[in-house]
């Protein structure tokens, strides 16, 4: 279920790796480690943003829900000028990114080896929604 919308997330699968995407807000839910396995698809490592996410802290409280667990998320900032306040559940079971949130984060780490991840996920994102899909 989505966390903003309630609507339900689809699968969306490419070379492996499944995100659940949400069609109506079009929010990304990324289970725990999968930034980690589509830099190692990319053949990158995601050093400056996985870093970013572990100095976040334990952030504040979201009226978000994960979708795992249920418990509520919380809001933690990540990157620089400007920074994005994402949704990361606080068992550890992923991070809720809104449409524009995945977008800016991936400005903030264009150089280097985030270019090839953010362009690997926005190829996921831009051909995975017409293969294989279900409800997540």
């Amino acid at each position: 279920m989505c966390p903003d919308c309630h609507q339900p997330l689809i699968v969306v699968e490419f070379e492996g790796v499944e995100l659940d995407y949400c069609l109506d807000c079009h929010g990304t839910w990324f289970d725990a480690g999968e930034l980690e396995l589509i830099g190692e698809l990319a053949g990158v490592q995601t050093g400056r943003l996985a870093e970013a996410l572990r100095r976040a802290g334990c952030g504040r409280s979201s009226a978000r829900r994960c979708p795992r667990c249920r418990r509520r998320m919380r809001v933690v900032s990540v990157g620089e000028a400007p920074s994005v306040a994402v949704d990361r559940c606080p068992r550890g079971h992923g991070l809720w990114l809104d449409a524009g949130e995945l977008v800016t984060i991936v400005k903030s780490f264009t150089q280097g080896d985030e270019a090839a991840v953010a362009a690997f996920v926005a190829d996921l994102l831009r051909h995975g929604l017409t293969g294989q899909t279900g409800k997540g």
